[in-house]
């Protein structure tokens, strides 16, 4: 048990400070930056100077690239969205070498989907250094989007409404850690806990989600692991770790290999 803690740990220990740096060059819709070491998937946004106390916030970032000689990562920029309002005002300031790259940010918060209470609770209090939102609060926003099947867009809402930046995964005894805006995979830990029950859509004190007549996420999750792996692919197509694991995993998971740009 105790191996288990460490790694646990470990797997939050590695995203627990925001990253701060500055644009070195820029590029249309990529920029870099100089750092001594990132992991690519980490997101976050670019802010822009607008005077000593004040500042905004211009692009969303998403690293897609670091080499480890240079320490230059390479970020994805598109439009930042999550603070829109139409009642104020709206500048015309375009993003600028110079301006400042904060990743990680939300990555002290933390959303579980585990399928049952007990592998549930046992992580999180392995990793109390994380402050944990519980997935009952996710499960009140499928409600409200009427999906019992979670869809990518349900865990866009809640990481907007809740400020989680990690998005963890428990399947097949292991966890896997994911930004929760760009869904890529920042590590895969191994978790060998007893699993005796599964829970759909995975475990929750709410009793029931409600669903949409009809249109994707509204049927019943019918399998836990599948789904999630699924989910997990479409954002990690080019990730060998993940492609290993299900390709040498159940076979009833094989049809997800077709899914990867992966060859082998």
């Amino acid at each position: 048990m105790k191996y288990i803690l460490i790694l646990l740990w470990l797997a939050v220990a590695l995203f627990a400070d925001t990253v701060k740096s500055p644009i070195v060059t820029l590029n249309e819709n990529t920029a870099t930056i100089n750092i001594e070491k990132i992991d690519i998937g980490m997101s976050g946004f670019v802010v822009h100077a607008l005077a000593e106390t004040h500042s905004s916030i211009l692009k969303s970032a998403v690293v897609k690239s670091f080499d480890a000689d240079t320490k230059i990562a390479t970020l994805e920029l598109s439009d930042f969205g999550k603070l829109e309002n139409d009642a104020l005002p709206k500048g015309t300031w375009k993003v600028a070498v110079g301006d400042t790259v904060i990743l990680a940010f939300g990555y002290t918060r933390g959303l579980l989907i585990a399928p049952s209470e007990e592998i549930y609770y046992r992580v999180t209090k392995a990793t109390e250094q994380l402050q944990w939102v519980h997935p009952d609060i996710f499960a009140t926003i499928l409600s409200f989007n009427g999906h019992p099947t979670p869809l990518k867009e349900d865990f866009d809402d809640f990481s907007d409404s809740t400020a989680v930046g990690l998005v963890f995964f428990y399947l097949d005894k292991k966890l896997f850690t994911l930004d929760a805006q760009s869904f890529e995979i920042l590590n895969i830990s191994e978790a060998p806990l007893a699993q005796e029950s599964v829970l759909l859509p995975f475990y929750t004190r709410v009793p029931e989600i409600q669903a949409d007549w009809w249109g994707e996420g509204s049927d019943e999750l019918e399998a836990y692991e599948p789904h999630y792996y699924e989910l997990m692919v479409n954002y990690n197509k080019g990730n060998k770790k993940l492609f290993d694991i299900v390709k040498n995993g159940d076979e009833t998971f094989h049809f997800l290999l077709k899914k990867f740009d992966i060859k082998g």
